[in-house]
């Protein structure tokens, strides 16, 4: 692939990644009204036509990073670390 090819391809997918970004603004404004619908409804649950949209409370559990530390020591934590490597790709 030449200069010339890359930087079209690098132009054409910051124009196609803006169109993304305006579309999920859209969506999430959308998402919104209907949680704002639901809650002002008072339902954890609705149909609209062949879709049943829901918005449910739900309750997960995250390790205290702070706590453990305080309690057993940064030695302790970083004993049970392991380091892992990925790619991180971006245009600048």
């Amino acid at each position: 692939m030449g200069n010339t090819e890359l930087l079209e391809k690098v132009q054409m997918l910051k124009g196609l990644q803006s169109i993304i970004e305006s579309a999920e603004a859209e969506a999430e404004a959308i998402k919104n009204e209907i949680k704002a619908y639901m809650v002002l409804m008072d339902v954890d649950e609705i149909r609209a036509g062949l879709f049943k949209v829901q918005y449910k409370p739900v309750t997960g559990s995250r390790f205290d990073k702070a706590e453990m530390i305080a309690r057993f020591g940064e030695d302790c934590y970083k004993s049970f670390c392991n380091p892992t490597t990925t790619r991180r790709f971006s245009i600048v």
